[in-house]
C-alpha cells in the first residue's frame, strides 16, 4: 500500500501469549473466547506486528516488539515465540538495522519497545545505530516513574539507554511528523500513548496501537483490563471509530493474531467491522 511518499510494509516480530481476562477486562470468557481462544493457562495469542514506512530517503519503523533480552522464566510466562523476533524478521526481509532512519514508539510498554535496544558486548545499546527514536515526552516520564498498577509493563532497559545515548527525541502532544504522518495522543491505556495517522488526499491509515489491539475489540465495551483509565478508553474509541467510519479510514492492528487491517462502518448496532485483511493487498 502506498500513502503519500511512503510504501507501507507489515513487519511481524513474533507472537506472545497474555492472559485472556487481562486482555478483555469485564467481558465474560464465553464471549471473548469465541474470537480469541485461550490455551490451558488462559492465555490468548497476540501478534507483535510493527509497521515499516519506506520512502526515497527514509525507513521509519513503528514500534519494535518484544525484543530478545528475555530470561527463560519470562519467555515461559509470556509464551514468547522462540522462532521469531525483530532481528530475524529483518534478516528474512533483507532489511538492515543500520538502514532504519527513524523509530516511532507508540508507548514504552515492553511489547512495543523491547526490540529498541539489544545486548552488545555486555552492554545495552540502541538496536538501530543510525536511527532517531521518537516518543511522547509524558509517556517517557510516566515510564520512568510508573504507578504501582502498571510498573510491570515498563522495563527501563528497553528505553532509558536510548535517552542516555542521546537518540531519544521527545514529542510534546499532538503534532505532525511530516506531511503524511501525524501523532494522535490518547490516555486510556496508559499516559500519552500516541497513535500514528498516515494519510494523503486519498487514503488514511490509523495505527491503533493499544486502543484497539484486536479486530474483536472494535466493539466499544471490549477494553483491556490493563488500561489505567478504562472510561477514558471508551470515549477515545468512540471518537476514533466514528472518524474511521465517517472518513473510510483503514485501521491497523498491532496485536491481532490473524488480521492486520480492517475498515469499519455505521450500523443499527453502532460502529462495527466491515472488511478485514490479513495484510496489505
Amino acid at each position: 500500500m502506498q500513502i503519500g511518499k511512503y510504501k507501507l510494509k507489515t513487519v511481524v516480530s513474533g507472537k506472545i501469549g497474555l492472559d485472556g481476562g487481562a486482555m478483555f477486562g469485564i467481558i465474560p470468557k464465553p464471549l471473548w473466547e469465541k474470537s480469541n481462544p485461550a490455551d490451558e493457562q488462559n492465555r490468548v495469542t497476540l501478534a507483535t506486528r510493527n509497521l515499516l514506512l519506506i520512502s526515497d530517503d527514509k525507513k521509519i519503523l513503528i514500534d519494535t516488539g518484544m525484543g530478545n533480552k528475555w530470561d527463560d522464566k519470562s519467555k515461559n510466562i509470556y509464551r514468547i515465540d522462540p522462532g521469531l523476533d525483530l532481528e530475524k524478521t529483518f534478516e528474512l526481509n533483507s532489511i538492515k538495522p543500520a538502514d532504519i532512519t527513524d523509530v516511532i514508539l507508540t508507548h514504552l510498554h515492553f511489547d512495543h519497545t523491547g526490540g529498541s535496544t539489544k545486548i552488545e558486548n555486555g552492554k545495552i545499546v540502541p538496536s538501530f545505530p543510525n536511527a532517531r527514536y521518537f516518543v511522547q515526552k509524558k509517556n517517557f516520564e510516566w515510564g520512568m516513574n510508573p504507578s504501582d498498577r502498571d510498573k510491570g509493563s515498563y522495563i527501563k532497559e528497553n528505553f532509558k539507554p536510548l535517552a542516555d545515548a542521546g537518540v531519544m527525541n521527545f514529542i510534546d502532544g499532538e503534532q505532525e511528523f511530516d506531511e503524511n504522518i501525524s501523532f494522535k495522543v490518547i490516555n486510556g491505556h496508559t499516559i500519552a500513548q500516541q497513535m500514528i495517522k498516515i494519510s494523503d488526499s486519498s487514503n488514511t491509515l490509523l495505527y491503533c496501537c493499544d486502543l484497539i489491539p484486536f479486530v474483536s475489540q472494535i466493539r466499544i465495551p471490549y477494553i483491556m483490563g490493563y488500561d489505567i483509565q478504562p472510561l477514558v478508553t471508551v470515549e477515545e474509541k468512540k471518537k476514533y471509530l466514528k472518524l474511521a467510519a465517517d472518513e473510510n479510514w483503514m485501521l491497523y492492528f498491532c496485536h491481532d493474531p490473524e488480521y492486520a487491517l480492517a475498515t469499519v462502518k455505521h450500523s443499527e448496532k453502532g460502529i462495527v467491522q466491515d472488511e478485514v485483511f490479513k495484510d496489505f493487498q
